[in-house]
């Protein structure tokens, strides 16, 4: 395995990106401790701030942290809701931005990205950054602000970028290492989660000088997998590539507001969710054999499978999801409460190589509803908006259902017809 002599991975991280970008975009909020929370202000105080900006965290807010909380913590703390359209539209912008600096090699979420740098750039990496976050203030605007580091390979290059935020910039050189990390604990590194920690705790491994001390194959029987002798590897400043994933399911969830939360709002809200995760399987290409639901109910959550023929239609995905709800409603009866639902449609296979039910003649009825589906998409495609669908179609308050910024999905334009 290669181990470089110089820096050749950027990482780069939007600092409090959903904050500062409804700061960008709204001048009245510039400067101020904000909180972004889910729904509007009339629920503001049964949900949590989703994001905060550095102004609420220098008093103490934190994301994910109930509102009444964070309201104690900064009275004037100004409460704006979500809009993931213009966290969107505002990350595709920066991505065009960054990528006339140097060419972006993977995107891993909606603030963060990684690139590998040029033998010029590993030799003026003050300037690169400079020029990215000039670039930056000068045509998206000053207050969406990124933290930068650099180092031999994207895990070192991904810790270092956390060392000076808000709007730093570190540099590890390989000759530097491992210096840098021995003030660090186990768990700053990523990929090392609170349970890892304790795995670790057990074998004695406390410390990053510790960590460092292992060997490759005892890592990679404290993790149970060659993750943990990758690790070792990037750790110790070696070129280790990224390995290859795949799909594995198509889901959406929503948080209800408090006006929602009974069973027959949820349905509403699931029908509308599966529907969104259909129509991403199908621009992918798949088609599912398996769907779930599941419904968060405090001290008695709710869980249903249902077997799908290799499907990909709303018709289909639509039918199993009402045989689920008439189990969930038997078994819950009238009962409310209900926070969150979700939906899931998994055990993917290709839809260009579907194999149909032998002992059903699905054949027709599965190719009139595919046809009417792929005409619907069509038409909403052509226009640009949700112009047709197959049944009710109940948006829940707040909007934005089936457009979740998710860590390793960033929703396109269609996500929010």
């Amino acid at each position: 395995m290669r181990k470089p002599t110089t820096i050749e991975s950027l990482y780069l991280d939007f600092d409090g990106f959903f904050a500062s970008v409804m700061q960008q975009a709204i001048p009245s909020i510039r400067g101020k401790p904000v909180g972004v929370i889910p729904f509007d202000t009339d629920a503001a105080r049964s949900t949590v701030v989703i994001a905060c900006s550095k102004e609420a965290k220098a008093r103490g807010c934190q994301n994910v942290m109930r509102v009444p909380e964070a309201l104690e913590l900064c009275p004037e703390l100004i409460l704006v809701t979500q809009r993931p359209d213009l966290f969107r539209r505002a990350h595709n912008a920066l991505l065009s931005e960054i990528s006339c600096e140097i060419p972006i090699e993977t995107v891993k979420s909606i603030d963060e990205l990684c690139c590998r740098l040029t033998p010029r750039d590993a030799r003026e990496p003050e300037a690169l950054a400079q020029r990215i976050k000039q670039r930056v203030a000068e045509n998206i605007g000053p207050y969406i602000t990124c933290s930068i580091g650099m180092a031999a390979n994207r895990l070192l290059a991904k810790t270092a970028c956390k060392m000076d935020k808000p709007n730093g910039v570190t540099i590890w050189p390989p000759d530097m290492m491992p210096y840098p990390l021995l003030s660090l604990k186990p768990g700053d590194i990523s990929g090392i989660g609170h349970r890892m920690e304790i795995r670790l705790a057990k074998a004695g491994i406390t410390t990053m000088d510790a960590l460092l001390s292992t060997q490759p194959k005892q890592m990679r029987k404290l993790w149970g997998n060659v993750n943990g002798e990758r690790m070792w590897y990037a750790l110790h400043g070696y070129d280790v590539k990224a390995m290859p994933t795949a799909r594995g399911m198509y889901g959406h969830a929503r948080v209800l507001s408090p006006g929602w939360r009974t069973l027959d709002k949820a349905e509403d809200c699931s029908r509308l969710l599966l529907m969104k995760a259909a129509r991403r399987m199908r621009r992918d290409g798949y088609s599912a054999r398996r769907l779930y639901l599941w419904l968060d109910i405090p001290r008695n959550p709710w869980f249903g499978e249902h077997t799908l023929p290799s499907v990909h239609d709303d018709h289909a995905c639509l039918a199993g999801l009402k045989a689920l709800w008439l189990r969930a409603h038997q078994q819950l009866g009238s009962r409310s409460g209900v926070l969150r639902v979700g939906v899931t449609l998994l055990d993917l296979t290709s839809s260009s190589s579907r194999q149909l039910d032998l002992l059903m003649d699905d054949d027709r009825e599965c190719q009139r509803w595919e046809t009417i589906t792929h005409t619907m998409d069509s038409l909403n495609s052509k226009f640009g908006k949700r112009v047709v669908t197959l049944g009710e179609w109940t948006p829940p308050p707040g909007g934005f259902a089936g457009g979740k910024i998710a860590f390793t999905r960033i929703p396109s334009a269609e996500d929010f017809w």
